[in-house]
């Protein structure tokens, strides 16, 4: 009997099991809650530090705080990728997507601190604001800069389609955005306004007002900077900027206890949430994103004074303040020009060569 040339039976296909991998939007969220525990004990840290409430040993309460949430952050990381091996992935697909450079922090931390260490007996212990430029301090912020941001490099490389605009999938996103501005801040609090407001409402010299003008200009471009990253990327959802704005400010206050100045700077991330809400500023509405990129740092500033002149009164004259706001605002607009360049005018072609 012939073989027939085509059988009517289905044919049975074996269903390709695929391991279940620990990654995705619910992995974001709970690096996103351990990266604000390691935040929160950064600042304590150097509120402790500025108040003078530790010592030269490094057994203290602020200790515990900033180095669980390190030990937080590594454990998380590490027990992810070791159980996604388990499962079956290769060493290199076990690592959630988005968390490779978060788990090269992981020991980078460690090597700083050790390095810390030696450091401190060739060099002897950091004073004044030497602690935030010593070089060992400064790859601790950097190994920790990569594992705080991780959610936000994870929410980066996936799909639109697997990110919908929105508080359920961007809220990871947008506290990684505030934890890596905080940790730019912190290192940068020698030149900060809300630090410096003692040079604002007492009289000081023109050195001493050039320190707030410069620290005025150095940290528009840190948070106009981390603004239009994440703009360029999702169409973030209402009340991200007061959060991002408001939280970041607050921390920064630990240092000088200007806490009088939290009204001003959650009103100003308002104003910014409505600016974004009404302008819509993308690269597709240039002249949109560049008013919201003025607005918003000279919004902050002019809340910034207005509530010191309220509460404690300023000694600047009219002169310095009002031009220290419009000179924010021109900072935060020539950044909207890196974010989005004028248009290159189209090649002239021609038949005839031109003189």
């Amino acid at each position: 009997m012939a073989t027939p040339a085509f059988s009517t039976e289905k044919e049975i296909v074996p269903k390709v099991i695929r391991p279940r991998t620990i990654g995705g939007i619910g992995f974001d969220r709970l690096m996103a809650i351990v990266s604000c525990w390691f935040i929160t004990g950064t600042f304590l840290d150097g509120w402790a530090h500025t108040h003078g409430l530790v010592d030269r040993t490094f057994f203290t309460p602020w200790h515990a705080v900033l180095y669980s949430g390190y030990f937080a952050n590594a454990v998380v990381l590490t027990v992810a990728t070791l159980l996604n091996r388990w499962r079956g992935l290769s060493w290199l697909k076990a690592i959630p997507q988005g968390y490779i450079l978060a788990l090269f922090g992981v020991p980078l931390f460690m090597i700083a601190g050790v390095g810390d260490l030696i450091w401190h007996t060739l060099f002897g212990f950091e004073v004044g604001i030497e602690p935030l430029l010593s070089p060992t301090h400064l790859l601790l912020a950097f190994s920790g800069l990569l594992m705080i941001s991780g959610p936000l490099r994870a929410i980066w490389l996936r799909s639109d389609a697997d990110v919908a605009p929105g508080w359920r999938t961007l809220l990871p996103a947008v506290l990684a955005l505030m934890a890596t501005l905080s940790i730019f801040t912190f290192f940068t609090s020698f030149a900060h306004p809300v630090v410096d407001v003692w040079f604002v409402t007492q009289p000081v010299n023109d050195g001493q007002k050039s320190r707030v003008v410069a620290g005025i200009l150095l940290q528009t471009v840190l948070l106009m900077g981390v603004l239009f990253v994440a703009m360029r990327r999702w169409r973030l959802p209402p009340g991200s900027l007061t959060l991002i704005i408001a939280i970041n400010a607050s921390l920064m206050m630990v240092f000088s206890d200007s806490y009088y100045l939290i009204p001003g700077v959650l009103l100003a991330g308002l104003v910014a949430d409505v600016l974004f809400w009404r302008l819509q500023p993308s690269e597709e509405r240039v002249e949109a994103l560049r008013i919201f990129a003025f607005t918003v740092p000279a919004v902050f500033y002019l809340l910034y004074f207005a509530t010191l002149e309220i509460t404690d009164g300023i000694t600047w004259s009219i002169h310095l303040w009002l031009g220290s706001i419009v000179m924010a605002g021109i900072v935060g607009l020539l950044l909207s020009y890196v974010m989005v360049p004028p248009q290159r005018p189209t090649a002239h072609v021609s038949g005839t060569d031109e003189i």
